[in-house]
């Protein structure tokens, strides 16, 4: 995998679903033939300005930046998943923490249509897509996130191990910080728990993406073949 310096930037913004809130109707219209609520003209500037200055912005103001993206909600979701297609790993990593911090479910055969280079699968940003997709109910990425928990960073470990823990309510005694055979034991079990739940059957995919078990690596597995 290709270290990135927006994995870890953005992927610590998961609280944010937390403080997210649902915008009113009085700056939305309901667009006809439109899938998502359409934002008023005034509202449609807004967010035309803040993804203009999303390249330029860091730290606290870009938290806030996400947080107000995830508040407005569907009338930001078009702007949103372009922005997921930006060529720029940080913007694309805020846009993708912004969708998953909604947690509007619909979202997911969305995410799933954007094509996903072999570069990115190999970048950081793909565990940032799978932190999305796990916390919009898409458990078929969770392969993604346990395979994170063997990531030789601490901080990497830390944010996989909390998006699974916060989406299972589970979390096999894994310490991000343990040692390599503590923590090896904890990543097995998981591997363990999620084969169980793949082989019954119960797990929503993407037919398209082929059937991976925990504990294969991407590469084995056709890591050059886009997801979507």
């Amino acid at each position: 995998m290709r270290p990135s310096k927006a994995f870890p930037t953005i992927f610590v913004l998961g609280a944010l679903a937390a403080c997210t809130s649902t915008p009113t109707r009085s700056v939305l219209s309901a667009g006809v033939g439109d899938e998502w609520l359409q934002p008023s003209p005034t509202l449609e500037q807004q967010l035309e300005d803040e993804a203009e200055r999303l390249p330029w912005t860091h730290g606290l103001e870009r938290i806030e930046q996400i947080r107000w993206f995830a508040s407005v909600g569907e009338p930001a979701y078009d702007i949103l998943l372009d922005l997921v297609n930006s060529e720029e790993e940080h913007v694309a990593s805020a846009a993708l923490a912004a969708l998953g911090a909604t947690g509007d479910r619909r979202l997911v055969r969305h995410l799933r249509r954007i094509p996903w280079s072999a570069e990115r699968q190999e970048s950081d940003l793909h565990l940032e897509r799978a932190r999305t997709l796990v916390r919009l109910g898409d458990w078929a990425s969770i392969p993604d996130l346990i395979e994170g928990l063997r990531d030789p960073r601490v901080f990497t470990r830390a944010l996989c191990a909390k998006a699974l823990r916060e989406s299972t309510h589970l979390d096999f005694g894994f310490d991000p910080r343990g040692t390599e055979k503590e923590r090896g034991k904890a990543v097995s079990q998981w591997e363990t728990w999620w084969n169980k739940r793949a082989q019954e059957g119960i797990i929503a995919r993407d037919a398209s993406a082929p059937r991976r078990k925990a504990g294969t690596t991407r590469s084995s597995q056709g890591r050059c073949s886009p997801e979507n």
